[in-house]
């Protein structure tokens, strides 16, 4: 007989802990003297209860996507996709996973089983190495290479849906829209609409679920929370969710949707998707002020991002100019970027047009076009003015001026070349180029 390997035993020695431990705690259950003890150990040896594991497998799905997330009565198809099985694209999904956890549907009374195929050996589950054919893991399992086979053929099936892909009524379905040429759908054409079946992504969920309860109960967010209550210094922030609202899939039976549900107590975390609410209180019109960079400087965020704008640059050495400065001083450059978008679009959007045709208003006619660009449809010499379009490049200047302005207040030493570069930057930033594009689009020819 072949001697078994080390890694042999140690694979044999695991199977045997796990199933040994699962007959202890059912014999602890039971007395002393009760016939049943014989009967639960025949059934408990390694050999029967992997015959028995093999067969109840069947019972089980391993998925990401199930289908009683939506409806815990529908009955159609639930989905295995790991995210590297999925095409890459921008939004964020499952497909941005690098670590997810699988879940599993079907009999709770065979979840046993998947537990066994989730024991570890050196980094890998026990299915994955089913999954890889392991050779030593078969050998493991039984010694007989046909019976090992067939077990390991009933263990993989996890991943498979019982029969075809199936929908439900209790499904949640929407139509959409697929043209069958070049041309936009047809929406009266019923034949130019798909229907889909949208599944939740109880990997993402799950995911997600960790995340936000470390940071809202990790003892590192609470160490900060309590350096911020205290004042005193702390090396690294915290995390706050603001209108987080949780959704409880299942009732008070979230065992009824999937194993990873169960683990959360049917608790799935919905992150705020809102639109920008405006302060209009903050969004008066800038009278009495011959700049409004000026009152763009003092808004909070943008302080705090100047103030570790000028430390950064203040630490750097004019030999220092690798790919890693390059881009943290572009990123610093770009939430400027986004403040200044933002400051921009609270003027034009929630104050009335032509507020900067006012005895009071002391704008710079470039500074009046970018704040308030509608007024080009109420007055005919604006207009003119706006439509010559060189306000975005002194728009720029000004931008370039007033940061430098504010660096050098901050004890550095800037100059022509700086100027240029800021100027540079934010007329060829792709936000603020789509914010002019915009406003131009808007104002009569």
């Amino acid at each position: 007989m072949e001697q078994a390997t080390p890694r042999r035993q140690a694979l044999q020695q695991l199977i045997a802990e796990f199933i040994g431990s699962r007959l202890t705690d059912k014999l602890d259950k039971l007395s002393p003297d009760d016939p049943k003890r014989s009967e639960l150990t025949a059934q408990y040896q390694p050999h029967s209860w992997l015959a028995d594991a093999a067969r109840r497998v069947t019972q089980l799905q391993l998925v990401t996507h199930p289908q009683k997330a939506t409806h815990p009565d529908a009955r159609g198809s639930s989905l295995f996709a790991p995210p590297d099985s999925l095409p890459q694209r921008q939004e964020i999904g499952t497909h941005c996973l690098s670590d997810f956890a699988s879940d599993v549907v079907g009999n709770a009374a065979a979840l046993d089983v998947y537990k066994f195929l989730k024991l570890e050996y050196q980094g890998q589950t026990l299915l994955q190495m089913l999954q890889a054919d392991d050779a030593e893991l078969l050998q493991a399992l039984h010694h007989d290479s046909t019976v090992a086979s067939q077990w390991r053929a009933a263990f993989c099936s996890i991943t498979e849906a019982a029969g075809g892909p199936a929908s439900h009524t209790l499904a949640k379905q929407i139509y959409w829209p697929v043209s069958p040429d070049n041309y936009p759908a047809d929406a009266t054409d019923d034949s130019h609409y798909h229907l889909l079946s949208i599944l939740n992504s109880s990997a993402l969920s799950h995911w997600l679920y960790g995340r936000i309860q470390e940071h809202r109960f990790g003892e590192a967010a609470k160490a900060a929370r309590q350096a911020r209550r205290d004042g005193s210094h702390h090396p690294h922030g915290y995390h706050d969710y603001p209108q987080l609202a949780e959704e409880k899939k299942g009732g008070t039976k979230p065992q009824n949707i999937s194993q990873l549900n169960s683990e959360r107590r049917g608790s799935n975390y919905l992150l705020a998707s809102l639109p920008p609410q405006w302060d209009s209180s903050e969004t008066q019109p800038l009278y009495h002020l011959d700049n409004a960079f000026r009152r763009f400087g003092k808004r909070k965020a943008v302080r705090s991002l100047l103030r570790e704008f000028g430390q950064f640059l203040g630490k750097l050495k004019p030999e220092h100019n690798t790919i890693h400065i390059r881009q943290r001083r572009e990123n610093y450059l770009a939430e400027l970027f986004g403040e200044l978008l933002q400051f921009g679009a609270a003027y034009s959007n929630t104050l009335p047009p032509g507020w900067t045709d006012h005895p009071d208003c002391q704008l710079p006619l470039a500074q009046q076009c970018w704040l308030d660009p509608y007024r080009a449809g109420q007055n005919a010499d604006f207009n003119l003015q706006f439509q010559w379009q060189d306000w975005p490049q002194q728009l720029a200047a000004d931008f370039a001026y007033w940061l430098n302005q504010r660096l050098e207040s901050k004890g550095l030493h800037l100059a022509e070349a700086e100027f240029d570069f800021w100027r540079r930057q934010l007329a060829q930033d792709a936000g603020w180029q789509s914010q002019l594009d915009h406003l131009q689009q808007g104002a009569p020819a």
